[in-house]
């Protein structure tokens, strides 16, 4: 699981409830725009259709936005950290703490219009390109063949795989903090919707009370956008008469689980991490429930950070086993983590954490093509996300145009 992961937000930074940049001047009458998700499409959304209403028409008529996120922040682009505890023995690393990037761990862009988008944060380094050197790595197994580690490739800055620093949360906070006529709703779970809440005002225009899930009205917009995982979107709009409610379901997601380990110093690492043979920072696992593991304090602009390393299970074994206990979980995956790196008693991780995502990756869409966004023009509803096409960033932000594109032409 790469980018085609877009999950849930910091586990441990707590934010207001509600976040408003502006408000229109209510005498213009703007289109009032929902947005469900306060994820990557969702802000590239807001941020998109700012732009293309204040390019083509001036400020005087940029829609008014306002996006509700269920969890208590933005981004799913998630971030998990755990600071030492402090004491006179490790005093030297008293300002350090343990960082997992347990969602997308990097994303890339192939097309130019998504190169053009993301330049102004590579100016600021607040994107940086990783040029992670790539391995394939075979566990160790019963019959006493030991771990091996084989070269694979480096990632260059011709084709970039991009992170956002110092955490991955990073960059979805500066979108939403940039948004100037957006306002954010956190803590806000918006309730299924219902055809009787779509009132058609005339022939070209519908609007549509939201209600949230103690059935207080989230207020009327004029176009609802949905960017919640399809499998969460349809029971959003399972009882709404969503002309394209057939097609949510044709792409089919997968689960993931994600092992965060940390050791207190890099002397306690076992020699797999510290005194690599063949220096590595990805590693390809071949035949083991694992699938990926990437090492945190190695990437750009995370030399502070105590020794932290991310495993992703394979997508195949995570969904076979999404409903266990995760105890049970934690465990299988522990075990094939110490095959991998082959630590003994002294080089033992001192931080163990597992996380599952029920919605992670992407595996297939309907005749192996992009599904593109789902357009229901008389309830002025769209359903979309990164599952509408490759299910991974540079896809929120297609889908995010193609809205844009759909909304502006009406």
């Amino acid at each position: 699981m790469s980018d085609s992961t877009l999950l849930s937000t910091d586990q441990n930074i707590t934010q207001s409830d509600n976040h408003t940049n502006t408000k229109n001047d209510a005498s213009n009458a703007p289109l009032k725009i929902a947005i469900i998700g306060g994820g990557l499409t969702g802000l590239f959304t807001a941020t998109l259709l700012e732009r293309a209403f204040i390019e083509a028409n001036g400020k005087a008529v940029v829609p008014q936005i306002t996006i509700f996120e269920k969890s208590r922040s933005v981004g799913r682009l998630a971030t998990r950290y755990r600071s030492k505890v402090h004491s006179d023995a490790i005093h030297d690393n008293s300002d350090k703490q343990w960082q997992w990037a347990f969602g997308a761990q990097f994303f890339t862009a192939k097309t130019t219009s998504f190169q053009k988008f993301i330049k102004p944060w590579l100016a600021t380094n607040l994107l940086q390109p990783w040029c992670a050197q790539v391995v394939n790595l075979t566990p160790a197994n019963d019959a006493g063949q030991s771990a091996d580690i084989q070269n694979k490739e480096q990632w260059s800055s011709t084709q970039a795989r991009y992170i956002s620093t110092p955490k991955m949360t990073s960059w979805g906070r500066i979108l939403a903090d940039e948004l100037k006529h957006t306002t954010l709703n956190f803590k806000t779970r918006v309730a299924p919707l219902l055809a009787r809440h779509c009132t058609e005002q005339n022939s070209v225009n519908s609007k549509t009370e939201l209600f949230d899930e103690n059935d207080n009205s989230l207020g009327s917009f004029d176009w609802i956008i949905c960017t919640a995982p399809n499998g969460q979107a349809l029971e959003l709009m399972a009882d709404s008469d969503f002309t394209e409610q057939a097609m949510i379901s044709k792409p089919q997601m997968q689960a993931c689980y994600t092992l965060m380990l940390g050791w207190d110093d890099v002397q306690q690492l076992p020699d797999s991490l510290s005194n690599q043979t063949i220096p590595w920072d990805v590693a390809y696992v071949q035949d083991s429930i694992l699938d990926r593991i990437f090492i945190e304090h190695q990437k750009p602009a995370h030399e502070n950070l105590l020794p932290s390393i991310t495993i992703h299970a394979r997508n195949d074994w995570s969904e076979a086993h999404v409903d266990n206990d995760i105890e049970v979980i934690k465990a299988q995956l522990l075990q094939a983590a110490q095959q991998a790196l082959n630590w003994d008693m002294k080089s033992t991780p001192s931080q163990v954490d597992c996380h599952r995502w029920r919605y992670a990756s992407t595996i297939k869409n309907i005749d192996n093509q992009q599904l593109g966004i789902l357009v229901d023009d008389s309830h002025q509803w769209i359903v979309s996300g990164d599952w509408c096409a490759q299910g991974n960033i540079e896809s929120c932000y297609q889908m995010a145009a193609e809205t844009v594109k759909t909304i502006c032409s009406h």
